[in-house]
């Protein structure tokens, strides 16, 4: 079972059980798939034999969608999100047969009566209907990727907001789903002022949970808070990727500093120690949304993509972010 207390890896430090870094098979044609998901009754992203998962159900319907043409097909994500997370600008690619391709456009199948002649857009339209109209996962965009293309790989940042109700916000049953509540009013702008010290190129190693062989070092490019019209303070988060349990303990700690239980100075000292602590807690899964993967112009999409796959270390500390 997944643990509550982890959540989404951004992905891109090499790992060992990673497989080569490769295009399509001959004969095959790579499409990119936009995805959305209330995470609410997900364990997670990643494929888990007895639990259900946000691949494991697109996984399924491909199944369903293409069982007399060969072996079962496998997503590439562009970052697994844990438990409870939701998406609703998550990337994925799909390597897709000749035979595959021609069995979602052949006119000669009753499923096919809507005529469609682009087979990423068929794929799109049957995969929903796999689905289900009503689903809590949604493929809302399928398009052939150009070459290079590698959802986890050559994507250069991802975007995260993580939603908080305090004491000044209306309770708003609808978004029970992806808004934590708390009881105590913050001070958004003592935890702005704390986000943006934060900001660059660090070892985050105070707000990542330690996983073996991988790295902390990430370069963090957009961190803010504000309070909306509604009264709910939402933080905005962009980095080159997010290592374990970092989202999530980046806006624990500006809670604490909202509640004035930390000072706005005191995130940044715990940056620079270097070290897990118990200054405070790792927030809800709930209240963190994937909004956008982004990724370089189609001639640097192979070049990104043989870069991350390199492992990071040290080292990476004297050279420059790659920032969109």
């Amino acid at each position: 079972m997944a643990d509550e207390q982890t959540e989404p890896v951004g992905a891109p430090a090499a790992d060992p059980a990673d497989p080569p870094l490769e295009g399509p098979a001959p004969g095959s044609r790579r499409i990119r798939l936009g995805i959305a998901y209330d995470g609410t009754d997900f364990a997670g992203w990643a494929r888990q034999p007895t639990l259900r998962t946000v691949q494991g159900a697109i996984e399924e319907a491909l199944a369903t969608l293409f069982r007399r043409h060969g072996e079962p097909l496998r997503l590439t994500v562009a970052g697994r999100t844990d438990a409870g997370v939701h998406a609703i600008g998550q990337v994925a690619h799909v390597d897709l047969t000749e035979g595959q391709l021609a069995a979602l456009t052949s006119p000669k199948r009753a499923r096919n009566a809507s005529g469609d002649a682009d087979a990423a857009a068929a794929l799109r339209r049957r995969l929903t209907g796999i689905l289900g109209l009503d689903s809590d996962v949604a493929i809302t965009g399928a398009s052939f990727a150009p070459d290079g293309f590698d959802a986890r790989f050559a994507a250069v940042w991802r975007r995260y907001e993580y939603r908080i109700a305090d004491a000044r916000a209306l309770p708003d049953p609808l978004r029970r789903h992806d808004t934590v509540r708390l009881p105590k009013a913050l001070d958004e702008s003592a935890m702005d002022a704390a986000a943006r010290s934060l900001v660059g190129l660090h070892d985050f190693a105070a707000y990542c949970k330690p996983r073996e062989g991988a790295t902390t070092i990430r370069t963090l490019q957009r961190f803010e808070w504000s309070r909306g019209a509604d009264g709910v303070v939402t933080a905005k988060l962009q980095a080159d990727a997010f290592c374990h349990s970092m989202v999530r303990a980046l806006v624990g700690a500006s809670v604490a500093v909202g509640e004035g239980r930390l000072g706005a100075d005191d995130p940044r000292r715990l940056l620079d120690a270097a070290e897990r602590t118990s200054a405070f807690l790792v927030m809800p899964a709930k209240g963190l949304t994937l909004t956008e993967v982004g990724y370089p112009d189609d001639a640097e999409l192979s070049a990104r993509a043989a870069q991350t796959r390199n492992r990071r270390g040290a080292h990476e500390l004297r050279i420059p972010p790659l920032i969109d």
